[in-house]
């Protein structure tokens, strides 16, 4: 039985999300460990003008360094397209009518509520960032990811349409709880308490794990 557990706050929005996760699921393989995957949407969603107001070099470097981290890490990578948040470009704000952030969200909840949240987020994440497939909305691209996670999307997608309101309420206690977790960023990891922010990270969360005595499998 599973001893110890730790919190992943996590975006479908995030590149450093996605450049985690496979690590992540690495770390679930091979250490006595569970991973309570908990969906946050994304700053832009969460503060529409946060990057309109952002310094220029804040963009620059995010795209600079998460294309670099790909490589060192060796996984594909690209920017989506579409892109999961969309954008006015004349304003650089974000509309709230969202198509495809609050789609995703809410599915990564309900397939995190039947057991499959990391496993459903790598197959999803990796679908819409690795640069592989152009609209990834469409067709059966998604309903795909979910099978190979042991989903079934339709079934999601239902149980999200019966009841949206409870997974729009997941989602905002997962943002208070990740802030009451030291941290309003994404990947973030905790555990006992102790905020572990960033993909960069992922060593000290292994680290500390081994500190309280989780044994590897």
């Amino acid at each position: 039985m599973t001893a110890l557990g730790f919190d992943l706050f996590w975006s479908f929005r995030s590149p450093y999300s996605y450049l985690a996760t496979p690590r992540l699921v690495n770390l679930v393989r091979d250490f006595d460990v569970a991973c309570n995957v908990r969906i946050v949407y994304p700053i832009a969603v969460r503060q529409a003008d946060f990057f309109a107001n952002a310094d220029p070099l804040w963009v620059f470097y995010l795209m600079k360094d998460t294309y670099r981290t790909a490589e060192f890490l060796g996984l594909p990578y690209r920017w989506p397209n579409p892109d999961p948040v969309l954008m006015d470009p004349a304003t650089r704000t974000y509309p709230r009518a969202q198509p495809h952030i609050h789609r995703l969200s809410h599915l990564g909840v309900a397939a995190a509520e039947r057991g499959r949240g990391l496993a459903f987020i790598a197959e999803v994440s990796a679908l819409i960032w690795d640069g592989c497939t152009d609209n990834w909305h469409e067709g059966d691209h998604l309903a795909q990811a979910a099978a190979r996670a042991g989903c079934d999307l339709a079934e999601l997608d239902a149980a999200i349409a019966a009841d949206p309101v409870h997974h729009v309420d997941v989602v905002e206690t997962n943002q208070s709880d990740q802030r009451k977790g030291g941290h309003y960023g994404v990947p973030l990891m905790v555990l006992d308490g102790e905020p572990f922010f960033g993909q960069d990270r992922i060593d000290q969360l292994i680290w500390r794990l081994e500190q309280k005595g989780v044994m590897r499998r």
